[in-house]
């Protein structure tokens, strides 16, 4: 068993379950089965400062865009962005995809997905200067 449990975090219609949390690796990475329900809200472009993302598609498929590059990822296919790289994924189809998220090292994990679903969840408009420092306590840059 993991240190994670079996928690499913949910934010809007994207939702995340970590199978592998930093506490397990001494903090070299985190590993997240993520669902994205179609037309999902997901986050704004973003960077993350000392974390690489890597993604595999199990199920359905993402478009996602890293730095100057878009590609539609179906199942069997994996993108990565490194640390640094804007980087963005959407679900314009009309299946939920389901996808293997990595982040090494596990500087962003169930905390962070926990702290902007209270955020979002809060009720009323979204609070941007709530989410941004969230984002930044944990190591992510919402792109200019």
């Amino acid at each position: 068993m993991n240190s994670t449990g079996n928690e499913l975090i949910t934010i809007g219609s994207l939702s995340m379950r970590f199978l592998v949390d930093g506490r397990d690796t001494a903090g070299h990475m985190a590993m997240a089965e993520m669902i994205v329900q179609p037309l999902a809200k997901v986050p704004p472009p973003h960077r993350h400062v000392d974390v690489d993302e890597t993604i595999h598609i199990l199920e359905g498929s993402l478009t996602c865009r890293v730095d100057d590059a878009v590609r539609v990822l179906n199942a069997g296919d994996y993108g990565f962005s490194p640390r640094g790289s804007v980087h963005h994924f959407s679900n314009p189809g009309d299946v939920p995809a389901r996808v293997l998220v990595v982040f090494s090292p596990a500087n962003i994990g169930p905390d962070y997905f926990r702290e902007i679903a209270g955020v979002l969840g809060a009720g009323g408009p979204p609070n941007l200067d709530m989410i941004k420092s969230v984002m930044k306590r944990h190591g992510l840059e919402l792109a200019a």
